[in-house]
């Protein structure tokens, strides 16, 4: 199967396995805050911030450097998959010990301790099942990762709302329900390379010596100021306000962070097609572009969509004890305009080796956002967090814009022409959920609002059919004649 194709199976399958994965996380996250209440909600979303920020210790960037390698040369993915346990059995034990002693270190009491040290199990399953599928993603399969994640999901989510349906559930046997569904996606991980590879693909090497490290340190970098900019807000919110911001803010946060599915399916399948194609400046201009028509094309209806029905959404979902969480969610969801659209570039950045670029771009925005958060939550609350973090990814879009316009020589007109009919079918839409609101059920408004954007859109001509027929032919790796 060529390479286009792939890339359209690929997503495909990543994106309604994602799809279904975030609808069931959507409803069981929404079923743990109704069932725990807003500090205990607080609780256990630190506990697993703080483990998720621990955990990047343990990848150490080499994930991104094995789905780069095998893209390009597929006949290496065994020495990759025995260099991943290699690497492993040396860093899991390290963040073992870190994640026992950080929350002693931060001053929590005994309950995000214990919740931390419970959440270990999780961290270490999560990484190991992110190594294999991302073998599996080198080889441009994303079948068995789609299908993993999705019945993951399904496990934590039964096992927790049957706890908590009992009558019993406690933060630590919500964590442990999480548990099971990451021992699953780790089990069947390693059992899909195994089937490809046999048994010899879990003999540790390190053949390779300090190579894969010295090659993965960029991607380290990243991730580790990906996860910071990501959770620090959390974490300051807990140590200056406490645990019921936290909460608070933790309803904002999925609610907005839910969607990010959406561009991940479609960069996970499209990153290593712009590995192969990095020697065509061409090529990757046009992929460039119409990545950013199709993230706009996502994401301005859900941003100005959320917006507009942020009340009633809050309210109807989590109960009127987080109505102190609609303000931040408006605010807040406008970080996914940033966040989409650099989507796209930091995959270029990446797949034509300049990782170095984004990963100082990554840790000035980590630099930002903590500064920001220090001085923005004790002046205006949760809200404070919400400010830090779209002054953070405004930042990493424009310079990320900034370097990979040198790359392909893309124009800011360029990239206006391709999204501003997008935003503006948007805000239209959202101009006209407000008006009628408050005559009918908000859900009942939602068809309205789609029915809105998309009429917009085809009359402005931000989208047509055969922006959609050349955006088809593209992916299909069909020539074209004319940008979209």
């Amino acid at each position: 199967m060529s390479t286009a194709p792939r890339l359209v199976k690929n997503t495909l399958y990543l994106t309604v396995a994602s799809i279904g994965q975030k609808v069931i996380a959507f409803i069981y996250f929404t079923i743990i805050a109704r069932y725990l209440g807003v500090e205990s909600t607080g609780a256990y979303f630190l506990a697993l911030a703080i483990v998720t920020v621990i955990a990047v210790l343990d990848d150490v960037g080499i994930t991104s450097i094995v789905i780069r390698e095998i893209a390009k040369k597929t006949q290496d993915v065994l020495v990759w998959s025995r260099t991943i346990i290699g690497v492993k059995l040396i860093t899991m034990p390290l963040t073992v010990l870190i994640a026992f002693f950080v929350p002693v270190f931060l001053g929590y009491d005994q309950e995000i301790i214990d919740l931390v040290r419970i959440a270990v199990v999780v961290m270490l399953a999560d990484t190991i099942s992110l190594s294999f599928y991302g073998l599996l993603r080198g080889l441009q399969n994303l079948t068995y990762e789609s299908l993993g994640i999705f019945v993951g999901q399904i496990l934590t989510a039964s096992i927790g709302i049957a706890l908590m349906a009992t009558g019993v559930a406690t933060l630590p046997l919500l964590i442990v329900a999480l548990m099971i569904g990451s021992i699953w996606n780790m089990i069947f991980s390693v059992s899909q390379v195994v089937k490809r590879l046999g048994w010899k693909a879990l003999v540790p090497t390190w053949q390779l010596g300090w190579k894969p490290l010295k090659m993965a340190s960029a991607f380290f970098l990243a991730a580790v100021f990906v996860k910071v900019y990501s959770y620090v807000d959390s974490i300051i919110l807990s140590l200056q306000i406490g645990n019921e911001a936290v909460g608070i803010y933790a309803v904002a946060y999925k609610l907005t962070y839910a969607f990010q599915f959406l561009p991940l399916a479609f960069i996970a399948a499209l990153y290593p097609t712009m590995s192969a194609q990095a020697h065509d400046p061409n090529r990757l201009k046009k992929m460039l572009l119409d990545g950013f028509w199709y993230m706009a094309l996502l994401v301005a209806p859900i941003v100005f969509g959320i917006w507009s029905l942020a009340p009633e959404i809050i309210i109807a979902f989590y109960g009127s004890e987080y109505s102190a969480s609609i303000l931040p969610l408006q605010f807040l969801i406008f970080v996914l305009i940033f966040i989409f659209l650099d989507f796209p570039i930091g995959s270029l950045l990446n797949a034509t080796g300049r990782q170095a670029i984004k990963t100082g771009i990554m840790g000035l925005v980590m630099v930002i956002n903590v500064t920001a958060n220090f001085f923005l939550i004790p002046a205006f609350g949760v809200v404070g967090a919400t400010y830090a973090a779209l002054i953070s990814f405004a930042f990493l879009f424009f310079a990320g814009w900034y370097f990979t316009k040198k790359v392909v020589k893309v124009t800011i007109v360029d990239l206006l022409r391709r999204i501003s009919g997008v935003f503006f079918a948007a805000i239209v839409m959202a101009a006209a959920v407000m008006l009628v609101k408050p005559f009918v059920h908000f859900v009942l408004v939602i068809p309205l609002g789609v029915i809105v954007y998309v009429a917009v859109a085809f009359a402005v001509r931000a989208v047509t059919l055969e922006h959609l027929r050349a955006f088809r032919r593209l992916l299909r790796g069909l020539p074209q004649n004319k940008l979209l």
